[in-house]
This record gives C-alpha cells, sequence and structure tokens, in this order.
C-alpha cells in the first residue's frame, strides 16, 4: 500500500530552514514522498574550512564572529562585497527561532534591475549557496499578501534560478546551491528584480570543492540543487560541516516520520571508496546508515516533486545514488533502478561496506514527474536499499563573460572618477540585457569573450586627469570624455584600435 510522509509541524512565529526552493515545495507541507510496493514493478576532503567564505547579509557589525549552531566556521559582514542595497533586520518575533545568526538580518535591493556581490576566490569548482529568510523584515506581509513575490539569481553572467516566495510562511528560510567553476579570482552573484518584489539575502556562501569532483560541471555547465537527501537515522533536520568538509547541506530522511515498511541499518565498520575515486566524496558518517523494506516489500519510488511553480517540462534533471551494503548478512540485493519509466542501472548490486556512486556520467534527464524508482530483481532476497541520494538541475553558462582585461580597467575607471552609476556593477556586457550604460560591447566573435569597443562618459562630472587603463584597452574603438571637468595632460599613448577620441 502507498504511504505518504506526515506533514511537520512547528510551534508559531518558530523558524524553521526548508529545502530548496528549487522544488517549489515547503519541507513542512510536503516532503520528500516515497512509495513502498508490494509486487515487483516491470520496465575525497579537505582539513579545515580554508576558502571558506561565509557572508551575514546586512550585518551592521564588521566584527567576524562563529556561529553557535554552525561549529568552526567564521561568519563576517557583506559590508565590501556589494554596493548599495539597504540593511534590515527580521521581526522581533521571528528573531528567537532563526536557525542561524545569519538569518536575522538581510539585505534588500529596492533600487536597479541587478546588483551583485563579488566573492573573492580561486579558479576551479566552488558551490556557492544564497539563503533568504523574509521574516517580514518591511512589515508589509509581502510574502502573504496574495501578489507575486519573486526575482532572479545570476551566477556570473548567467541565469541560474528564480526565488519565489509566494505565500511562503515569513518565518521560513529557503536556500538555492549551485555547484559552478570559477572562471578566476573572484565569482559574482547577482539578484536580479523582475519587478514582482524587492530582492534581498540574508546570506552567502562559498566553498571550495576538489576540481575531481562533479566531474560534468566545467565551465560551460554548472548544476543547481534540487534535493540532497541521507537516508537512515539522522538527528539534525540538516547535516552540514564538519561531518562534510565540504558544508553541503544534506536533509535527513528521518524527518519523514515514517516507520512501516521502513527500516534502517547501521554500521560503525568503515564504509570506504575506491582509491583515487574522489568523484562525490559522500561523508563516511552518512553512508554508514541506510534505509531499506521489510523483505515482504519489493520496490520503493523517491519522488522528488518538481511542484508548480518551475516549468516540467523543460526541466532536467542529473541524479546521483549513493550506495553501500551495511547488512551484516550475506543476502543477495539486486535491483534495477529507474528515473520515471527510463532504467538507467539493471541488476545493480552495492558492494559490501564500500561506496558506489551511481550516474549516467553527466546525463541530464527529462523527467517531469521528478520520481526515481529502486526495484528488486527476480534473483534478489533482499529488497533495495539505499545511503544517500543527490538531485540537480541544469544550468546552462552560456553567456560568456567580458574580456578580464576590460572588466579591470573599467573597474579601475570606475574607482578613479567615483563613478557611482546604479548599473556598473556585475559584468560589464553580459548578459547583453544588463550591460553597463555608457558602453558598447562586441559579441560578433562566437565562442571569444566579449570586448568593449566603445566608452560613452560624457556629460558624467569627471574630474582630474585621464586616467591610463582607457589607454590600456586593446578593442577601444570610440570614447567620448567630453563636457567633464578632465585636466592635465592627454598621455601621449596610442591605441591602434581608436577611431574616435572625443575629450
Amino acid at each position: 500500500m502507498p504511504l505518504a510522509c506526515k506533514a511537520l509541524q512547528k510551534p508559531k512565529a518558530a523558524m524553521a530552514i526548508i529545502n530548496s526552493a528549487s522544488t517549489k515545495l515547503r519541507w513542512i507541507l510536503a516532503p520528500l514522498l516515497v512509495l513502498a510496493m508490494t509486487t515487483t514493478r516491470v520496465h575525497g576532503q579537505p582539513s579545515s574550512t580554508s576558502g571558506f567564505i561565509s557572508l551575514d547579509c546586512g550585518k551592521r557589525n564588521n566584527t567576524p564572529y562563529t556561529d553557535s549552531s554552525i561549529r568552526g566556521i567564521q561568519h563576517q559582514s557583506d559590508a565590501g562585497f556589494v554596493e548599495g542595497g539597504l540593511t534590515h533586520q527580521i521581526a522581533a518575533v521571528y528573531m528567537a527561532g532563526a536557525p542561524y545568526e545569519s538569518q536575522k538580518t538581510l539585505r534588500s535591493f529596492p533600487n536597479g534591475s541587478r546588483n551583485c556581490y563579488t566573492l573573492p576566490s580561486t579558479p576551479g569548482k566552488k558551490l556557492v549557496r544564497a539563503l533568504f529568510t523574509y521574516g517580514d523584515y518591511d512589515g508589509l506581509n509581502r510574502t502573504m499578501d496574495g501578489s507575486p513575490f519573486l526575482f532572479g539569481l545570476h551566477i556570473g553572467a548567467n541565469f541560474w534560478e528564480a526565488v519565489n516566495l509566494t505565500n511562503w510562511d515569513p518565518s521560513s528560510t529557503i536556500w538555492k546551491e549551485v555547484l559552478t567553476v570559477a572562471p578566476g579570482d573572484s565569482v559574482s552573484v547577482c539578484l536580479i528584480n523582475f519587478g514582482t518584489g524587492t530582492p534581498f539575502v540574508s546570506a552567502l556562501e562559498l566553498r571550495p570543492l576538489q576540481d575531481s569532483m562533479y566531474p560534468f560541471v566545467n565551465s560551460s555547465v554548472s548544476i543547481s540543487y534540487f534535493r540532497r537527501i541521507r537516508f537512515g537515522q539522522a538527528t539534525d533536520f540538516i547535516t552540514r560541516y564538519p561531518l562534510d568538509p565540504y558544508d553541503r547541506f544534506w536533509e535527513g530522511w528521518s524527518f519523514s516520520y515514517n516507520t512501516y515498511p521502513w527500516m534502517t541499518l547501521n554500521t560503525s565498520s568503515p564504509v570506504r571508496r575506491l582509491p583515487g575515486d574522489n568523484t562525490f566524496q559522500v561523508p563516511e558518517g552518512i553512508l554508514q546508515q541506510a534505509s531499506t523494506l521489510d523483505t515482504n516489500y519489493s520496490f520503493f519510488e523517491i519522488n522528488v516533486a518538481v511542484g508548480p511553480n518551475l516549468d516540467a517540462k523543460n526541466l532536467q534533471l542529473l541524479p546521483i545514488f549513493h550506495f553501500a551494503e551495511i547488512n551484516i548478512s550475506n543476502q543477495n540485493r539486486r535491483f534495477d533502478i529507474y528515473s520515471d519509466n527510463d532504467l538507467l542501472f539493471p541488476d545493480f548490486s552495492p558492494s559490501r561496506f564500500q561506496a558506489d556512486s551511481m550516474h549516467e556520467n553527466g546525463r541530464f534527464l527529462h523527467n517531469p514527474t521528478a520520481t526515481f524508482l529502486l526495484n528488486k530483481t527476480r534473483s534478489s532476497r533482499l529488497p533495495p536499499l539505499i545511503n544517500a541520494f543527490e538531485v540537480y538541475s541544469l544550468v546552462r553558462m552560456d553567456n560568456l563573460t567580458t574580456d578580464a582585461d576590460d572588466v579591470n580597467y573599467m573597474k579601475e575607471v570606475k574607482k578613479h572618477y567615483n563613478l557611482a552609476r546604479i548599473n556598473w556593477n556585475g559584468d560589464p556586457c553580459s548578459p547583453r540585457e544588463y550591460s553597463w550604460e555608457g558602453l558598447t560591447c562586441d559579441y560578433s566573435k562566437r565562442n571569444q569573450n566579449p570586448r568593449i569597443v566603445a566608452v560613452d562618459l560624457s556629460t558624467s562630472g569627471l574630474k582630474g586627469g585621464l586616467i591610463i587603463s582607457f589607454m590600456n584597452m586593446a578593442s577601444l574603438e570610440n570614447l567620448d570624455l567630453s563636457h567633464n571637468n578632465l585636466t592635465g595632460a592627454i598621455p601621449d599613448y596610442q591605441i591602434k584600435s581608436l577611431k574616435r577620441f572625443v575629450i
């Protein structure tokens, strides 16, 4: 018979941390759905927080602190990582129940179509996470007033995901997470105003990953968190650092509040991965626990629920199944693994006390129902087992960022002349609809970074001498600095590409 999870209850005015809005479902209303049936259905680790960045957005005190509920991770104010925005605190009634200290404050961006954070980094793979707690900071009860409340996120120059807070309890905290490749010495996260609610963010976090991890993530493909679940018994709703040295969020399966026909397995014996296999590095403490079924049952179905706010027709999911046979019995366990009705892995048998991570080498699947089936084979003595499960959605990194030299020169110009143009943040040329005012960019060369070919800063209140940065821009063709208060000599420096210079 089918089993559905009971809804969690939380006290009034308490703060509950909720699963990623990428599923567009609140954990307290629609937890993970798993069906169990009685008939067979036919068809590696860092040693410290080095490189961690944890920004408490809107915090006015610049003194770093360590949150008592997140052991060993230091947080700091977001001042200096973003321009503009307004700082706020959530309503007093929600303060005591905030899941993390960083959720008590936030920064909102009522002005501008795009506002960007710049996180210092090193080239390579990174986990970037944004957390949002509305907490009725503005007293408008905006999430529950019946009108749409959503805004967008960009990672670099590419659309990451929408944040949809429509009809959400103001006490709820949601998160978005993306695994991406940092192309240089920084990563930008931008909030996009859709005109349907003021963008805001409560916390931003960056975590370095080893480049051997998640090999399907590259400069063209990032992946957005959909669900990440640990099975077996878990005392906390979220398992993160220090058990997971990369500070990934693992949702606890024990919060399903279902016991029958589920059975929990656990072991204190080591669960190892093959030498040199650093692809996912699931923490051993997670692999030492698993969920299976009563032996009278033969399959279970994991439904991670697309929800009403995602386009299921175009959704592309990448599931990753993590297994380790931790049953002390030597009985045979074999099962088939399906994505919806698509057979992914036939006749799979998990290795004893060794991690097996099953995925289709970065293949993104069309699975509009977001359902995954583990089905006992006829020859198996035991029903399926699972230790952990990850599923991600595709984020295309199609928009190339502006040439790095051009970006640096324009930042020097902005700083030198103290230009406070409201849309001069994020990438200067990309995406095109958010390019900086006064710039003309060349996108004509396919698979090459856009170049800045014209700068118009006429009547911009420029004072002082002419900064040499303009003369270093190798693709610059037109430069208009007329009607300003520039003084001094023009540098004796020629740009071969420059065709028009007005001063």
